[in-house]
């Protein structure tokens, strides 16, 4: 009997549904077995480092060296496929051979670096945040200095800065920071700059030079206006004061600048204070310090730019003591405000006798 025309047609379909199954699955088999765990029961993991700038088959390349993945051919197929290439960042990261490729993609892409993380304050000087560095286990105090005065570093906002131990006081911007494991200081360091050269923006640079200030002299403004104030309104007051004082000629007479020389933090100076010889005593020196005395937080660098509008020369704490401060046009409104304060602070120390 004749076979139809219609089964002949039958067979070389079915033929091709066959060998497309049987491709479909051995795909899926290859992925499963190339992007499946080097070793699924590994409790063990290792710190793998994708360097900045690095491209995929770098990546790839680096993960098959250290024996994470099978495959970097598979693993760059795998990146396009998966809209992964281009996407992994910088840093070191905790990898495991029992993570499947996919697993490993989406941690590189994630961000998620280990390594040390340290908090700079706003109001640290350098040698607050050296002893703070070297107690987190991240760099000793010498490694820091030694950076701090012999490091090299690009960046537009220290063209004005002198050379020497406060180089870089003002700059290391107040944040939290995570660096890799094996930062060295100059990578530490470098971090800070360059989240100050984030915050400084164009804007900025453009109202310094409306201000006929440089990077240099609004940092030194702002870095004083951070010890001195704590509340918006107030910095503002306070930037306004510094820039009449220096318009009129009269000195700054600022506590906080004492405090940078003497390294001790006083509710009131006193007279011994005032009389050290130094460059930045603002009791017997006109005009601003030499350099910034902290690093101020991003709220004090606004107002050194955007001041109050004030006649204002004289300011003192208020008879509250919470750090706030009060504000005169005249030398005898001072006079009247300082009473208070001086009634206020004699109390607060004949109650707190170690605090003086």
């Amino acid at each position: 009997m004749a076979t139809s025309a219609k089964g002949k047609n039958k067979k070389p379909l079915i033929i091709v549904i066959a060998i497309i199954i049987v491709a479909f699955v051995a795909g899926i088999s290859v992925t499963m077995v190339m992007g499946g765990p080097v070793d699924k029961n590994s409790k063990d993991y290792e710190i793998v480092k994708v360097e900045e700038g690095s491209s995929t088959g770098q990546i790839a390349a680096m993960l098959e060296e250290k024996g994470m993945i099978k495959s970097s051919f598979f693993f760059k197929v795998k990146s396009k496929i998966g809209g992964y290439d281009g996407d992994y960042k910088a840093g070191q990261y905790a990898v495991s051979k029992s993570m499947s490729m996919k697993e490993q993609m989406e941690l590189l892409c994630s961000g998620k670096i280990v390594g040390k993380m340290f908090t700079i304050p706003d109001g640290n000087n350098l040698d607050k945040d050296a002893t703070l560095l070297e107690e987190n286990n991240i760099i000793t105090k010498e490694e820091f200095y030694d950076e701090v005065m012999n490091g090299e570093f690009d960046y537009e906002f220290l063209k004005d800065a002198p050379a020497g131990a406060e180089r870089l006081e003002g700059f290391l911007y107040p944040e939290t920071y995570q660096v890799d494991m094996d930062a060295d200081a100059h990578t530490v360091i470098d971090t800070m700059l360059k989240q100050f050269d984030k915050v400084f923006t164009d804007e900025y640079y453009e109202r310094a030079e409306e201000l006929g200030l440089s990077v240099h002299e609004v940092m030194t403004v702002a870095s004083i206006i951070e010890r001195e104030a704590k509340t918006d309104e107030d910095k503002k007051n306070v930037a306004s004061v510094i820039y009449n004082r220096l318009e009129v000629g009269m000195p700054l007479q600022m506590d906080s600048i004492l405090a940078y020389i003497t390294g001790e933090e006083k509710i009131k100076a006193s007279l011994e204070d005032t009389q050290v010889e130094s460059d930045y005593n603002p009791y017997t020196n006109n005009g601003l310090p030499p350099g910034p005395i902290c690093s101020p937080g991003l709220t004090s660098i606004e107002a050194a730019l955007y001041p109050a509008d004030t006649d204002y020369l004289y300011f003192v704490a208020t008879d509250k003591l919470d750090g706030t401060n009060v504000f005169s046009e005249t030398y005898e409104e001072f006079l009247k405000d300082k009473e208070a304060f001086d009634k206020a602070y004699q109390k607060y120390i004949k109650e707190h006798p170690d605090k003086k």
